[in-house]
């Protein structure tokens, strides 16, 4: 400090990320202390840096609460939405997350994966196309979550990193394969103790939330995501709180459920996106009765769908639906649920379809079979070579891109042509909209 001041902000803003990775697996006081020793470091030479607004924000965040470090955070997205400092990017990305921004999302992790791929450096590249997953998981589009996961565990493979299984775990869950979750989930919590790294726990816990929701299993879910928000980890507990409202509520247990609600209206009022506040529309909703409850189910609806958070907004429909099955009002319960198992199939969240039909048919419906195009079944690894090909890469780039051959490249790519009945690249855009894959088929290393 007394020599270098912006070296020594860094250093702080390094050992605050690092500490927030530990989480409650860290020894001591952990994040608190080292946010309380970023909050007495020395303030920031004139003009501030968004590094600088990023320490200031995320020690605030940790010492003093969501409200008082909303502002500053907010700015040092700003900043870094338009910055060219790969070094903190993976971090700010984790910051939008915290603040129920997808938007801000999606610009930080595309610019970190641009920057990494001109500059080079492998390792940051897996973490950055984890959190683009994230973001394309909550647009509903699961086939190419799936790609940008199987292109992340490809990298780590190659150079030989742990496996990030962050949005796998998650992509497992909102699939509602309780076989395969169960089995990442062990592996994952296995690989966080050796590793300290709390933070993936809490990862585990409220995907764990998110799938049992979806299977109807509600204790479960409720459990799950009451273990994810005791952890108080920085950037997982706030996801897990509608995941606890709704499971107390749908277990009977809505007094366990008001409280949380509070702190969803907290956190959606400081962050005042889209999304947040759809969160806590659905969620002072599942609390509320008569024409409050309808109008926000209403509200909700309307701003999950601007915030294009397909998986949220189906969700929406099912709660708004279950709910006027409740009233006794099934003419409008069949409205929504049809919607909602529409929208569940049509993306492949099974389990919550399969939800959404059982309602459905309660309200005096049955749920049309899905129907799936055999043909456009592709693997995540064709369905990546066919995104890549149509993106304008050729099959040198390709194969550069996912450490392949490019004699693998071709011979994918001739599958992928077989399958959905075209005989060259240019025809890809007017199929690869429709096209389903399986999921991430590689084999996972241990670290």
């Amino acid at each position: 400090e007394p020599l270098d001041v912006r070296l020594a902000r860094e250093t702080y803003l390094e050992a605050l990320e690092a500490a927030t990775f530990a989480g409650s697996l860290a020894s001591g006081r952990g994040v608190l202390e080292v946010a309380e020793a970023a909050r007495a470091a020395p303030p920031a030479p004139e003009p501030p840096q968004a590094s600088d607004l990023l320490l200031d924000g995320l020690a605030a965040l940790l010492t003093e609460g969501y409200a008082a470090a909303a502002p500053a955070l907010k700015r040092a997205l700003g900043a870094y939405r338009h910055g060219e400092d790969l070094r903190w990017l993976g971090l700010a990305g984790r910051i939008a997350t915290e603040l129920w921004d997808p938007d801000a999302l999606l610009t930080l992790a595309t610019r970190e994966i641009q920057l990494a791929r001109e500059a080079g450096p492998l390792t940051v590249l897996p973490l950055a196309l984890n959190y683009l997953a994230g973001w394309t998981l909550l647009t509903g589009d699961l086939a190419a979550a799936a790609a940008l996961i199987e292109e992340a565990s490809s990298i780590t493979t190659a150079i030989g990193s742990p496996p990030m299984s962050t949005a796998e775990i998650y992509l497992t869950a909102w699939r509602g394969r309780e076989r395969e979750h169960a089995r990442l989930a062990e592996e994952m919590q296995e690989d966080a103790e050796a590793r300290g790294e709390g933070w993936a726990i809490t990862v585990i816990q409220y995907s764990t939330a998110i799938l049992h929701n979806g299977l109807g299993k509600h204790r479960t879910a409720l459990a799950a995501a009451q273990r994810a928000c005791a952890t108080g980890e920085t950037f997982a507990t706030g996801w897990a709180l509608p995941e606890v409202v709704e499971a107390a509520v749908r277990n009977g247990q809505p007094e366990l459920a008001r409280p949380v609600v509070e702190r969803v209206s907290e956190l959606a009022q400081c962050s005042g996106t889209e999304l947040a506040l759809g969160f806590r529309a659905c969620s002072l909703a599942l609390v509320a009765d008569g024409r409050a409850a309808d109008d926000l189910f209403r509200e909700a609806l309307d701003r999950l769908s601007r915030a294009r958070a397909r998986p949220h907004l189906a969700r929406a429909h099912l709660l708004y639906g279950e709910w006027l099955r409740g009233e006794r009002r099934p003419l409008d319960a069949r409205g929504q649920l049809r919607t909602a198992h529409g929208m569940f199939v049509s993306m492949g969240v099974n389990a919550f379809a399969d939800r959404a039909a059982r309602e459905l048919l309660a309200a005096g419906e049955r749920a049309p079979k899905p129907r799936v195009e055999t043909r456009s079944r592709l693997t995540a690894q064709e369905a990546r070579i066919a995104r890549l090909a149509n993106e304008g890469l050729s099959n040198q780039q390709i194969a550069a891109r996912l450490f392949l051959s490019r004699r693998t490249v071709e011979y994918h790519l001739g599958k992928v042509f077989t399958k959905l009945g075209i005989g060259s690249r240019t025809q890809l855009g007017k199929v690869l909209p429709g096209v389903v894959a399986n999921g991430p088929q590689t084999e996972r290393r241990r670290p």
